[in-house]
This record gives structure tokens, C-alpha cells and sequence, in this order.
């Protein structure tokens, strides 16, 4: 079984009568690009904060790399964020930015910079002033400080928030390079989906401080795919018939629900199951974009 890396149970948030989260449930294995869905003010950016520190809970708990938080101020250290930008200095080069927060730190090993700077593919610009750079250089500037210290555990809030596709692409492929490289447990945050997708491997939505819904990309897909929705009240029934018959592409949702991926045509389904004495309430199309798939989830939250 992984190691659990992060969990958190009933994690709360509150600033007088504004709730900004509600009962947190979550769980990041080691190794997981883990994605943080959910539109401004969700309640993403609060979980960081929380996590990393910044800011006290209002009830809840949770745990870092096995350790209660009271007791996890040193696995805190294995943690690189990346959550409000740093306050990088406009007339030094990235290297000596670097190197102030090395000091800050208490990174002693200068080749810690090199190897970070290497990282995000910075090394070429080093010793350029870090007010010439344009804002995706700034955004792996970010990175290469996050990950300066070997950490375990990335937490990173909006990273790609305002890039444009190109520094998107490139960021990306940092992610991939941190995670299957480096073997560093991210956790990254935005509100695009689409974005999140190509690298995430399970997924939180949250919308106005509440779970939606914890999610492997898997199940995502699944959820998202093109297929066919069978409601019936006799789902075991259904899932022999629909074998019997050579249809193995399906998965039994729920009681109620079978999908079925293999592109069988509604009508001659629906014979096939009332020949075969299954109750059918109803077959139709189903499968959303990521976007509609996103929507049609806070639209659950009322």
C-alpha cells in the first residue's frame, strides 16, 4: 500500500460568519500529481495555507507524512510551496535571488541553486535580472525556490494562472520531470480542468468551501466518456444478458446504472433486454467535456 503523504479529516475554515471550507476529507499518496479543482474562492488556496502553515485551522485535523500536526514541524522541512508569489528582488539575477533565499533557508550547498535552476531549465538565464524575465520564467523562478531544498512534498497554488501556452507546455513537462525523475509528490491547484488533466492522476473539486467529489483520472475518464446509460432496478440481470451477448466494454455504476463503451446501438439494446425480461426505465447518450463534467458538479451544491 502507498504511504500516505497528506490527509486531512473535517478541515475547517472560518473568518467570522464567512465559511471558507467545510469539512474537508482528503487524501495524496506518495507519488500523486495531485489536482485541487475548483473556481476562485473555492477554498483551494485555504487548504494550502493551512497545510503549509500559513494560516490556523478552525477544526478538523490533519497529517503530514504520518505525523499528527502538532507533532509534523519537522516533516513541515520535506515541504516545497510555491503559494503567494516570492518576493523576488527586480535588480538581482536569478541565481543571487537564489541565493538570498538559499540563506534564508539554511541551504548550505550552493550547487542546491545550480541543480534547481537546471531544473526548470533556467540555467541559460541565470545571470539574467530577474526583472527582465517574462512571467512564465517567473512562475519556474517560483519552482526552482520550491524545490531548492530536496523536498518530498511539492504544494504549488496556480502555477499556470496567466500563461500563456507555450510557458503552460513548459511548466507542464517541469511537473512530469519533478514527479517521474525526482519522485516528488505534487499537489497543484487551478481552475482548469483541462490543464490539470494532462498531468494530474486524481483530482479533488471543491466549490464554496465543500468536497464534490475525490476522483482517480481513471474514473474520470470513465465518467466522461462517450457511452450508453442504462437505468434498470435489475442491474445484475442486465450485466449477464449484456455478456451473454459479447458486450464486455461496461461498468455497472451503481443499483441503477450500467454503461456500456462499445458503441451498441440504443434500440436493438433495449429489445435485447425486454426479450430477456429486464425492466428498462431508460437508455440514452451520455458523456461530457471535462468543462461540462466540472460544471454539471458545482451545479450539485446548492
Amino acid at each position: 500500500m502507498r504511504e500516505i503523504v497528506l490527509q486531512t479529516k473535517g478541515l475547517s475554515k472560518s473568518y467570522k460568519s464567512f465559511t471558507a471550507l467545510d469539512g474537508v476529507d482528503m487524501t495524496v499518496y506518495s507519488g500523486d500529481i495531485y489536482g485541487l479543482i475548483g473556481r476562485n474562492g473555492a477554498g483551494k488556496t485555504t487548504i494550502m495555507k493551512i497545510v503549509t502553515g500559513l494560516t490556523e485551522k478552525s477544526g478538523g485535523e490533519f497529517e503530514i507524512f504520518s505525523k499528527k500536526e502538532k507533532e509534523a514541524e519537522n516533516e513541515k522541512r520535506r515541504i516545497g510551496c510555491l503559494i503567494e508569489n516570492p518576493a523576488f528582488f527586480g535588480g538581482l539575477t536569478a541565481y543571487q535571488n537564489l541565493k538570498y533565499y538559499a540563506m534564508q533557508k539554511g541551504v548550505t550547498d550552493k550547487n542546491q541553486i545550480d541543480k534547481a535552476l537546471e531544473l526548470v531549465d533556467l540555467t541559460d538565464v541565470k545571470n539574467k535580472k530577474f526583472r527582465k524575465f517574462s512571467l512564465g520564467m517567473k512562475q519556474r523562478l517560483g519552482i526552482a525556490l520550491a524545490v531548492m531544498d530536496n523536498p518530498d512534498l511539492m504544494i504549488l497554488d496556480e502555477p499556470i494562472n496567466g500563461l500563456d501556452p507555450m510557458a503552460i507546455s513548459e511548466i507542464r513537462e517541469t511537473f512530469r520531470k519533478l514527479s517521474s525523475e525526482h519522485g516528488i509528490t505534487l499537489i497543484i491547484s487551478s481552475h482548469i480542468l483541462s490543464e490539470l488533466h494532462m498531468i494530474a492522476n486524481r483530482f479533488l473539486f471543491i466549490d464554496k468551501g465543500r468536497i464534490l467529489k475525490e476522483i482517480t483520472k481513471e474514473e474520470l475518464d470513465l465518467e466522461c466518456m462517450r457511452c450508453l446509460s442504462i437505468k434498470t432496478s435489475d442491474t445484475k440481470r442486465a450485466a449477464v444478458v449484456i455478456e451473454e451477448n459479447g458486450i464486455t466494454d461496461y461498468k455497472v455504476i451503481d443499483d441503477s446504472e450500467i454503461r456500456i463503451y462499445s458503441g451498441a446501438k440504443p434500440e436493438e439494446l433495449n429489445k435485447l433486454l425486454i426479450k430477456n425480461d429486464v425492466n428498462v426505465s431508460g437508455i440514452s447518450e451520455s458523456g461530457i467535456s471535462l468543462e461540462d463534467y466540472f460544471k454539471s458538479l458545482v451545479g450539485e451544491v446548492k
